[in-house]
């Protein structure tokens, strides 16, 4: 289904009185289950060599499990307080800390399925890894906050529907849009000054956020005489020597999550695989780097699923039996199909419960499918989303769509969707059914969360 857009509020401008404390790979964030590190994975590509030393790591360091998270990153958790050199030399040596100063910033989504030979679409990948190199070797971007998201979206609008701060949209006859923040415009420019035009986007932000004084992390947040404009943008492009042209309005696309899948024709296909939860045990992982093609490696996406290219999936190497076998989903209409949660209870002090338990209960006491609600949902999309959260901070909670919000509170759970309230009653179960299948629009007086 369509997204359903975060309004924008320039005219309530967020002040912040502190730097941004968001986690990294040499950053570790203490928890309540040990340290966490939090290593950003550009694009969510990652070489199975890469994949098997982050494996390699939660091992040696962490509680033996992988965390995805909601912008394709990877997350470590029960680190030891002095893991901290021995855990950024394993990461270096997997080439995943090419610029320890800028490691937090390297925050950029892409299209996971880019290259399929979908007609009329570019493959996108290349410009992403140009624009990581760009950061890379830029001093001044080191100022972005920890939360300021690059998409880059090969033009069927599944990462731009994400609410990022710079979108790149790819476009026939070798072009791309570059939209700033929640802007109805864009900036044309060739495709391979893509890259180039996004870091430049990011350093326009930086000018407009130090000239507002608000210390803003995200575009959406500056406050409205500081607003980005995309006539300014493209002046500022042509100044850098990039030919640009202001499209006022863009008709921007929105495509669907890709679904869990394990079937395809010939020896090898594109897999999907869902860990519930987005949790992995270190054996799962290991699964996944084994199928993974030696050449595609593996991409992870943020919906905490992960995109096998070129997989095998015919004998004598059945990948999609193995990963059923390890408790991996990998067939469409998964009762666990855009299930998500927070940390909760025990890792984090401020959960006021153990939401992924309670979470795998309800989906274990009949949660529906996608395809068994499609009809009651209103069609094509199936069901909302469900995010369960530990408390109000509603950590990892999906983007650019409605969603099903549970809530713990000190008297149990609350639900809402659309910003509207609903009965959770006795049985949680029987209520998530009946909220996941809610279609009513938002409204003025009840925005999406």
């Amino acid at each position: 289904m369509p997204p359903h857009r975060s309004a924008a509020s320039p005219d309530n401008p967020v002040i912040r009185d502190r730097g941004d404390a968001c986690p990294g790979a040499l950053r570790l964030h203490a928890a309540d289950d040990g340290h966490l590190a939090r290593i950003r994975i550009p694009g969510g590509l990652l070489t199975a060599h890469q994949a098997s030393l982050l494996g390699l790591a939660a091992d040696r360091f962490g509680d033996g499990h992988l965390e995805l998270t909601s912008r394709g990153n990877v997350q470590l958790r029960g680190l030891d307080e002095g893991c901290g050199a021995g855990l950024a030399g394993l990461l270096d040596a997997a080439g995943l800390l090419p610029a320890p100063g800028h490691e937090r910033v390297r925050n950029i989504v892409a299209t996971p399925l880019s290259g399929d030979g979908s007609p009329g679409r570019p493959d996108v990948l290349p410009w992403v890894r140009e624009l990581d190199r760009l950061l890379c070797a830029n001093a001044r971007v080191t100022a972005l906050s920890g939360r300021f998201l690059f998409a880059v979206d090969d033009g069927r609008g599944d990462v731009a529907a994400l609410e990022p701060d710079v979108t790149v949209l790819g476009q026939p006859r070798q072009r791309a849009l570059v939209r700033l923040g929640p802007a109805a415009g864009a900036v044309s420019v060739a495709a391979q000054d893509a890259a180039r035009a996004a870091l430049l986007a990011a350093e326009y932000f930086l000018d407009a956020a130090d000239a507002a004084g608000t210390r803003a992390w995200r575009v959406r947040e500056l406050p409205a005489e500081h607003a980005l404009d995309e006539g300014r943008f493209a002046e500022r492009l042509g100044a850098a020597g990039i030919a640009a042209e202001r499209v006022a309005e863009v008709d921007w696309p929105y495509a669907a999550p890709p679904m869990p899948r394990g079937t395809g024709a010939g020896q090898r296909a594109t897999l999907c695989v869902l860990p519930p939860l987005g949790r992995l045990t270190t054996a799962q992982w290991r699964v996944l780097v084994q199928i993974a093609d030696r050449g595609q490696g593996m991409r992870i996406t943020p919906w905490r699923t992960v995109v096998l290219p070129g997989a095998p999936v015919r004998r004598p190497v059945n990948g999609p039996a193995r990963l059923a076998a390890a408790g991996l989903i990998v067939s469409p209409d998964s009762p666990w199909e855009n299930v998500t949660s927070c940390t909760g209870r025990p890792g984090c002090a401020k959960a006021l419960a153990d939401v992924q338990a309670d979470a795998k209960a309800a989906v274990a006491a009949g949660a529906p499918t996608n395809a068994g609600a499609a009809a009651a949902a209103g069609g094509p999309g199936g069901l909302l989303p469900v995010h369960w959260s530990g408390c109000e901070r509603r950590c990892g909670h999906p983007r650019g769509t409605a969603w099903v919000d549970v809530l713990a509170t000190r008297d149990g759970y609350e639900l809402s969707a659309h910003g509207r309230p609903l009965p959770a009653g006795p049985d949680l179960a029987t209520a998530l059914r009946a909220a996941r299948g809610t279609t009513a629009e938002p409204d003025a007086d009840h925005p999406t969360q």
